[in-house]
């Protein structure tokens, strides 16, 4: 049997440059009409760089298999499974795909906002190519799983992040698709229904479909796939096993390539975000001494109006496990102005890790609706090392534990047996 996804040679090239001032009048639209046309033809295109998503990309995918697809923010993940969804055609190669496939790849993919739930469920099969009768027989499973039955005559435009990702997830992953691709959206749900579409995805694949699953969150990875790939600034540098590819990518997460702790957004991001963060630690070159004390400084942009602000940080071990969990929200600090960068910091006294190699992972969402305005994984590595602390007798090992908290022994007595 040929393979369900066969990717050869692609590419997908973005030209970056100056936005063009809004058109005011239809003089206007004319006049910048002409001069587009007269730079076309003069070749004149000095203004644009060319950026590059995706290069020299290969690779092939087997029916059954079920594949993660890991990296950094920005290594090109999303842009891959948009090609392969046919949402973004590539600049070069081309990619395969044999088999009805449905996808997840971000908030409102596929559905048309004035229609509702209802009738999305039905708009999507048939852009799977399903019969009406066929949509019928799933319809009440999509229904229940997706817990909005109560909304699903309202238009989705209507609906919050959550609803309308556990709608979307439903549609996907019932509608009998021969391959299921699904991107880190599912980050916007709560936990017990990222649990629950975790279990669906594994069923599904127990079942002999093809499963393509990109997340920052390597536990779930680990859990659910059997091979990984890794993408890094828009290349493959890994495709083989899980565990193998796992263990590759920690190491390039934990490498020393130069980062000095922090985190620093694009340039031209808007909305609401994370603009910076930085960890400071007790000693140079990210090292941090076990027990000493940690600032980790935080810059957030509000470009739009809050109903309820909520940011918060974990700290992840190597195994993508969070060990420590801090939060802020703006009932107890304003954040209301609009257009405005706020700094804060979080001071801990006393870090009380044991050594190894940890990074941060930050949420920023809306507190009452739970939507999430950004989520970032893997930021501002740094180390726990046990320099200077002695223990007689016994050196310290790599992964005895993950916490050391202070203790002190009472003095001992003794009876008689």
């Amino acid at each position: 049997m040929k393979p369900a996804i066969v990717v050869e040679d692609l590419g997908k090239m973005y030209r970056l440059g100056k936005k063009q001032p809004s058109v005011i009048n239809l003089s206007e639209r004319i006049s910048n009409g002409f001069r587009s046309l007269k730079n076309k033809l003069s070749r004149n295109d000095e203004a644009y760089n060319e950026f590059w998503a995706l290069k020299d990309i290969n690779f092939s995918i087997n029916h059954g298999e079920v594949v993660g697809i890991i990296g950094r923010n920005g290594a090109g993940k999303s842009t891959l499974l948009k090609i392969l969804s046919r949402i973004v055609e590539p600049t070069t190669g081309k990619a395969t795909v044999r088999g009805r496939l449905g996808s997840l790849l971000e908030v409102g993919t596929g559905f048309h906002p004035e229609l509702t739930g209802r009738e999305n469920i039905y708009l999507n099969g048939s852009i799977l190519g399903m019969r009406r009768i066929e949509i019928q027989q799933r319809f009440d499973d999509i229904v229940e799983f997706s817990e909005i039955s109560e909304f699903l005559d309202t238009p989705v435009k209507r609906y919050s992040s959550g609803m309308y990702v556990r709608l979307a997830f439903a549609v996907a992953a019932h509608l009998n698709p021969e391959i299921l691709i699904v991107d880190e959206v599912l980050a916007v749900g709560d936990m017990a229904f990222q649990k629950k579409c975790i279990g669906k995805m594994s069923e599904v694949a127990s079942k002999g479909r093809t499963v393509l699953f990109v997340s920052h969150n390597l536990q779930t990875v680990s859990q659910l796939t059997t091979k990984t790939i890794i993408l890094d600034r828009g290349q493959v540098m890994f495709q083989g096993s899980t565990p193998e590819g796992i263990g590759l990518f920690s190491n390039l997460m934990f490498k020393n390539d130069g980062s000095d702790g922090t985190y620093s957004a694009p340039s031209d991001k808007k909305g609401t975000y994370i603009k910076s963060a930085a960890v400071k630690t007790s000693e140079p070159f990210n090292e941090h001494i076990c027990k000493s004390g940690l600032v980790v400084s935080f810059s957030v942009a509000i470009d739009e109006s809050q109903n309820g602000f909520c940011f918060s940080f974990q700290i992840l071990n190597e195994s993508d496990e969070p060990v420590c969990h801090f939060w802020m929200f703006d009932k107890s600090h304003c954040f209301a102005t609009v257009g405005r960068i706020y700094h804060f910091n979080c001071v801990i006294p006393s870090l009380k890790l044991f050594m190894g190699k940890y990074t941060l992972a930050t949420y920023l969402s809306d507190r009452k609706s739970v939507a999430m305005h950004e989520m970032l994984r893997h930021i501002c590595p740094f180390e726990v090392t046990m320099r200077g602390i002695e223990r007689e007798e016994y050196n310290w090992r790599s992964k005895d534990m993950i916490y050391w908290e202070d203790f002190s022994w009472s003095e001992i007595t003794s009876t008689v047996q």
